[in-house]
């Protein structure tokens, strides 16, 4: 009798830490999910190894929006993922010129960038048309980052999520 109680007690503990074994694999590949930064190309606004978290269900349904900071598979040969700022969405036309990027023809104003901040275009284009179910995306740090004025829009299918708060260092905790 006692044995039955303990074998009966031990499945029942093996579901629940079953069934929470799961909900955090689903939680974290389909809702939440924690990413390092690495490098310099999104300075200012995050330095490598600050820990963000980043919300996916939005961007899984393809809603990105202008401004949010992504983060996305590269398609390099690593398969790194990139964090990087949205600039474009599809249907928007992105011309780089004087140093300035502009928005569907307007000089886009970016309050997040450091004053006197030079955006140059890559050495073949400095107009992009983003094309359907892409994104046109840049690094804060302007002169040193590896973003679609080197690899082309972005497809929305690349995107893992948009970052939603910085955790680490605790000091620069932030909700984006």
């Amino acid at each position: 009798m006692k044995n039955k109680m303990v074998l009966k007690g031990i499945g029942q503990y093996s579901i629940s830490i079953l069934i929470a074994v799961v909900l955090a694999f689903v939680f974290h590949t389909y809702v939440f999910a924690r990413s390092d930064v690495t490098g310099p190309s999104m300075q200012p606004t995050f330095h490598n190894n600050d820990i963000i978290f980043q919300e996916r269900i939005s961007t899984a349904i393809g809603k990105i929006n202008r401004g949010e900071i992504v983060v996305f598979n590269s398609k390099d040969e690593n398969n790194s993922n990139y964090i990087k700022r949205v600039i474009g969405i599809e249907g928007d036309t992105i011309d780089i010129k004087n140093g300035q990027v502009y928005l569907n023809g307007k000089c886009l104003e970016e309050n997040y960038l450091p004053k006197g901040t030079v955006t140059e275009p890559n050495s073949y284009t400095t107009q992009y048309i983003i094309p359907k179910g892409y994104i046109f995306v840049l690094g804060d740090n302007r002169g040193n980052s590896t973003d679609s004025r080197i690899l082309g829009p972005v497809n929305i299918k690349d995107v893992k999520g948009h970052v939603i708060f910085r955790v680490y260092p605790f000091k620069n905790m932030k909700i984006f």
